[in-house]
């Protein structure tokens, strides 16, 4: 009988007094064996990023190990010396940080950072072998021209390429343990799909043992050999994939299960009345490369876009990133200038408005941003940051604190949040604030610019539902920009796929999931996490 490669026995991990419960992890134990890949399943805060910082000794300070045993070849992780850990970390035991933006050094070159990494744990390696093993590990990884693109800093590379480096640096020790923390968070689709793919495939030819951890099921039912699904600290349920998946014993589980988009019948098309919004011709270029040492290369981000959105109706506009999503939605608000084409909204050209008409066009036309967490003023009060707006167009201000608190008790945080900051909520808490921000000003038209990519899918599922029942009650128009057809299924009466700056698809909600006519719809279809999966099954509802 083989010996699990890592074993995690009772771990308590105690939180600082002030914190909102006593353990960030409470007692939870777990196997992992070579040649598998274990799932850490559960929301933001559950404790799944401190268990995989507990195993590499990178804990912040303040939170301390109370008791049990992390067992890796029969060491204790928890009681080694600092300078057995250092070994151990990016050695045998490897990681991959959920955003590689952060992760990497924006001052080096790629190659070099692995190389560094190289070096670290085999200071002897003579510099040609450090720089073919760099150039090997690109290759591996799927890195398109690995001798010029290890010339390359990061903020040159896409996302997709940056975290294909970040998986190149942790292979590069032939690590028999990988940690990958929410590595495709966030990722479109279609590249989330590439990295699922190279991590299970790399994991199968390399015989390592994978800690993945995620908070979504799709990607779970892709990947995983095992589940554990982790809550408030504690592992409330844990197993086969198949079993955790197919027959879920806590109602924790099934909730997660229930809350992954895309699972029901999609959208009907809704009314049929004259449109709100009237997009003709629209066309947009960037220079990029402009530098002293770059060339200029011109970028089409819209190409001649056509499209119309109904009064009272939502339309998504699905794509990859750099696909034109956000450039359409920040010209529909004038926040950048298009090159040519017309917007007319209510019949009236948006080009043509000038200062005053423009600022009141952006009073019926409230946009809900994707990042929270940049969205709001930290040093505002969250009563603050909502009623400026109202009061900024005349009203009172003792009346614009009315109209805030009235839209946070509606979004679900209650009259209390007035006086809070932003730093006092959770993602999804905030991304409500933005919500109640945004309706405070009593829009007829709401943009929502992937105003749900980087939550939970159970926060998602909540934002979504929220937002279903204020433009229901508010009879709001609404552009839904993502790049997720699932959760496009979810919200969205009509679908515009756009590739490259132009639109590939437009049709029904129905329609595009029923008989996609394009190549690139079907590969966004195909390229959904747990599509086989969700497509064959379907969850009790909880309780």
């Amino acid at each position: 009988m083989t010996h699990p490669l890592l074993t995690i026995e009772d771990l308590v991990l105690a939180l600082p007094e002030s914190a909102d419960r006593a353990n960030a992890v409470d007692g939870i134990s777990l196997e992992i064996n070579a040649n598998e890949i274990v799932c850490l399943v559960g929301e933001s805060g559950s404790g799944k990023s401190m268990t995989a910082h507990a195993i590499l000794g990178l804990l912040p300070p303040k939170l301390t190990a109370n008791s049990g045993h992390i067992r890796f070849h029969g060491d204790d992780l928890l009681r080694l010396p600092e300078k057995r850990m250092r070994g151990l970390r990016g050695g045998e035991i490897a990681m991959i940080f959920q955003e590689p933006m952060t992760a990497l050094n924006p001052l080096a070159q790629v190659g070099k950072q692995v190389a560094e990494t190289i070096r670290t744990h085999d200071p002897s390696l003579p510099a040609k072998a450090v720089s073919r093993r760099v150039q090997e590990l690109f290759e591996q990884v799927g890195l398109p021209d690995p001798k010029s693109l290890a010339r390359a800093y990061p903020f040159q590379l896409s996302g997709g390429q940056r975290q294909r480096v970040m998986i190149a640096i942790a292979l590069s020790n032939n690590p028999k343990l990988l940690i990958a923390d929410e590595p495709t968070t966030a990722l479109d689709v279609t590249t989330q799909r590439q990295i699922l793919d190279l991590i299970k495939s790399l994991q199968a030819e390399r015989g390592m043992g994978v800690l993945f951890i995620t908070h979504d099921i799709g990607v779970v039912a892709d990947i995983a050999d095992r589940v554990a699904v982790l809550r408030h600290g504690r592992i409330v349920e844990q197993g086969a994939a198949d079993q955790v998946l197919h027959a879920p014993r806590e109602d924790y589980t099934r909730m997660l299960l229930a809350a992954v988009p895309g699972r029901g019948s999609a959208m009907a098309a809704a009314s049929h009345a004259p449109p709100l919004l009237d997009i003709r011709g629209l066309q947009k270029n960037f220079s990029t490369g402009t530098g002293f040492l770059s060339s200029r290369r011109r970028v089409m981000a819209a190409k001649s876009i056509d499209l119309q959105l109904a009064r009272g109706d939502t339309l998504a506009v699905v794509g990859e990133s750099g696909s034109g999503k956000s450039t359409l939605a920040r010209m529909v608000l004038r926040l950048i200038e298009p090159d040519a084409g017309e917007i007319l909204f209510d019949g009236v050209d948006v080009r043509a408005m000038r200062r005053e008409a423009l600022r009141q066009f952006r009073r019926k036309v409230q946009i809900v941003f994707q990042d929270p967490y940049a969205s709001l003023d930290p040093r505002l009060k969250v009563g603050e940051s909502i009623l400026r707006g109202p009061a900024s167009f005349g009203t009172p201000r003792e009346e614009a604190r009315a109209i805030a608190e009235k839209w946070l008790v509606r979004v679900g945080l209650g009259a209390g949040a007035l006086d809070r900051f932003p730093h006092e909520f959770s993602g999804g808490q905030r991304q409500r604030i933005c919500i109640a921000r945004a309706l405070a000003l009593d829009p007829t038209f709401l943009i929502a610019d992937e105003a749900v990519s980087a939550l939970d899918v159970s926060v998602q599922a909540q934002v979504l539902d929220l937002l279903s029942e204020l433009k229901a009650e508010m009879s709001l128009t609404m552009l839904f920009i993502t790049h997720d057809l699932r959760v496009a299924r979810e919200i969205a009466d009509h679908i515009v796929v756009m590739q490259r700056g132009e639109i590939v698809e437009k049709a029904s909600a129905t329609e595009v999931f029923a008989n996609p006519k394009s190549d690139y719809t079907r590969r966004l279809l195909e390229a959904v996490p747990g599509r086989d999966f969700f497509a064959d099954t379907e969850t009790e509802p909880v309780g």
